[in-house]
Formats: structure tokens, sequence, C-alpha cells
């Protein structure tokens, strides 16, 4: 046993299998959020409201599924690297990798919901209000996926 993490004693093995586990469940709560959000808007292009849609909110529809479409990509794609690097005595690096892709897809969920809300309030609305009330609840994104993530780790990490 080599290193301690959090009081506790494990080798880099063991750290990485740990780590590796928690990274799938977090993944498994974004993975749905993500589906659930790519497969409705999927589906949107068919209805013959969209057809009527200003070319401008039909440009913000396209946006926001390309968007949809690579954080589904960013967060189901350390499932395939893990598939892929099986075997390989890599886990290390897998973890490493998968929770880069796992980031990068939380921030696409990110662009993915905050555009689709801008699309739904500008259609159900029309009001003047719409890009104020979006920036509000981006920032509560930024908030609770970010800034207090952050603030804790800067808060709360033991300095050795």
């Amino acid at each position: 046993m080599t290193g301690t993490t959090e009081g506790r004693v494990e080798s880099p093995k063991e750290r990485a299998d740990r780590q590796w586990t928690e990274l799938i469940q977090e993944i498994r709560v974004a993975q749905t959020g993500v589906q659930i959000l790519f497969g409705f808007l999927l589906t949107v292009v068919f209805t013959p409201l969209f057809h009527e849609l200003p070319q401008t909110d039909q440009t913000i529809y396209i946006v926001t599924v390309v968007l949809g479409s690579l954080a589904t990509g960013a967060l189901i794609g350390p499932v395939a690297f893990h598939r892929i690097v099986s075997g390989r005595q890599i886990k290390p690096e897998a973890v490493a990798w998968a929770s880069r892709l796992t980031f990068t897809g939380l921030v696409l969920l990110l662009a993915t919901c905050t555009a689709a809300l801008f699309l739904v309030l500008r259609v159900a609305t029309h009001n003047a209000v719409v890009p104020w009330l979006v920036g509000v609840v981006l920032a509560w994104y930024l908030l609770c996926w970010f800034a207090l993530p952050l603030w804790a780790r800067i808060r709360y990490t033991v300095k050795e």
C-alpha cells in the first residue's frame, strides 16, 4: 500500500478502481439527463410548428441539437473508452481521460440546457426579459455545478 487519500491507505490500482466506480456513478446521472433532453430535441424538428418558426429560432434549435449531440458523445465516451482499454493495465490513465470527457460533457450539457431554455422561452413568451431570465438560470447552473464545488475544494482541502 503506497498512497493515502482522504485517510485511506490504498494502492494506485485500488485508487483507480475506486475513482472509476465513483466516476461511473456520476456519469449515470448526467447521461440520463442529457439523453432525455437530446431525445426530446430530436423530435421537435418533426412537429408542424417547427417549420413556422423564424429562422433565428430554427438556428438556435440547430445549435442546441448539436450541443446536445456533443454532450451525449462526451458523456457516453468514458464507457466506450473503458471498454476499449479494459484489461490493458492502464486504469489510472483511463480514469483521467474518462474524467476529462465527463467534465467536457458537463460543460456541453450546461450549454445545451441553457440553449434549450432560451429557445423554449423565446417561443413561449416572445418577451424581452427572456435573455435575462436565462442568464439567471445560467448563473444558477454555474453556481451549483462549478462555483460551490470549487469553493468547497479550496475551503476544505487539507494542505499537507
